[in-house]
């Protein structure tokens, strides 16, 4: 560990920061401290030679700030009056983001957030936001590192109890119970009951049936996005220490409040950001679900990056409802023009079932890792 010169070193918790202290690091040269409250290490900053290191946000002593300038440290200090941490270090959890549900989803950090966000512009916020989005953006590569992220799109106003809401569970059931990671848009709907089955994967499919039963007595967050809140949470409490799976939410739609069965929440303020991360990530696929407008997106927008990728880095992407994908909502055909004769022709796929979805995935994932 020692003085480690000449390299970035990420320091995003005060026990990082002690136990680099305390293998003998003298200089911080290279150093990016990251959202650490430092105000009981003065004694120990003082002693360091602080040249070349990079506070992000983090908590100081007013003496130790202006000794850490004057050494030639750089101190980047939080946007003031801002409800978020802009330098945060990791994605958000569910706890974390309804913080305060018991009295009332009003309450809560989203909700909070969500109405700063909507104030009128000014350039502290917009600071504020494109800090955070930025930090937001290095913890979601991090958690991303080494797992193969599997999306699952659908319609945000599918009910729970419903059967599609039930299909879309057993259907991240089955991805993450292949070593997949789900990843979702964070929101109700489709997207909550992918986060859900990927919750309960280590568990029996009974296991999670009896999770949609429960869930199935508050159907959506309208009228009450406490009472929809509040069921996760006791579905979460019922089955403690689910498998791992990402969701993607942005405050830009601040109706959608986020699911609280993603483990590992990434909250944007900017959509466009969000959509085209989330996309990107998705190395071992895309399921899309039946939806309208937002998932039509999606798909396109999945279709241009793999329309120009390279060969090597065109996922597969997996309608589900043949029906209404190229009936009720005709984008198969469409897709199908723009594969043809290139590599993401042999790459879509139109299904019915979940097997059929699940096979399709389990191939490509199979073929990639053989590479």
């Amino acid at each position: 560990m020692g003085q480690e010169r000449g390299r970035t070193v990420e320091v995003e918790s005060l026990a990082d920061f002690d136990q680099r202290v305390g293998a003998g690091a003298e200089v911080m040269a290279g150093w990016h401290l990251q959202s650490v409250d430092l105000r009981e290490r003065g004694p120990v900053l003082r002693r360091l030679d602080p040249a070349g290191a990079l506070f992000l946000g983090c908590g100081l002593e007013p003496v130790d700030e202006q000794s850490l300038r004057a050494r030639g440290a750089l101190v980047f200090p939080e946007v003031p009056d801002a409800p978020v941490r802009q330098y945060r270090a990791s994605l958000y959890t569910p706890g974390e983001l309804y913080d305060r549900l018991a009295a009332g989803y009003h309450t809560t950090l989203d909700a909070r957030v969500y109405g700063w966000s909507k104030q009128p512009p000014d350039l502290d916020r917009s600071l504020a936001k494109a800090l955070h989005d930025h930090s937001i953006d290095d913890a979601l590569h991090e958690f991303a590192a080494g797992r193969r992220l599997v999306g699952v799109m659908g319609g945000h106003a599918l009910a729970r109890g419903s059967a599609p809401y039930a299909a879309a569970a057993h259907l991240a059931h089955r991805l993450a119970g292949a070593g997949l990671t789900v990843a979702t848009g964070g929101g109700p709907g489709a997207m909550e009951a992918a986060n859900l089955g990927a919750y309960l994967s280590a568990r029996p499919a009974g296991e999670l049936d009896a999770a949609l039963d429960l869930l199935a007595v508050v159907p959506g967050f309208r009228p009450s996005v406490h009472g929809w809140a509040r069921a996760a949470f006791d579905v979460l409490a019922r089955w403690p220490d689910g498998v791992r799976s990402l969701g993607i939410p942005t405050w830009h739609y601040g109706h959608e409040p986020p699911n609280a069965f993603a483990t590992d929440i990434a909250k944007y303020f900017k959509n466009a950001i969000r959509e085209d991360v989330l996309l990107h990530l998705a190395a071992a696929g895309i399921v899309f679900l039946p939806g309208v407008a937002g998932t039509v997106q999606e798909i396109f927008q999945d279709a241009c990056e793999n329309y120009y990728a390279d060969r090597s880095a065109v996922a597969p992407m997996v309608l589900v409802g043949h029906r209404h994908w190229t009936e009720a909502v005709p984008v198969w055909p469409v897709l199908q023009a723009l594969g043809e004769g290139r590599d993401m022709g042999a790459h879509l796929h139109l299904v019915d079932s979940l097997d059929e979805a699940v096979a399709v995935l389990a191939v490509a994932t199979a073929h990639t890792e053989t590479m």
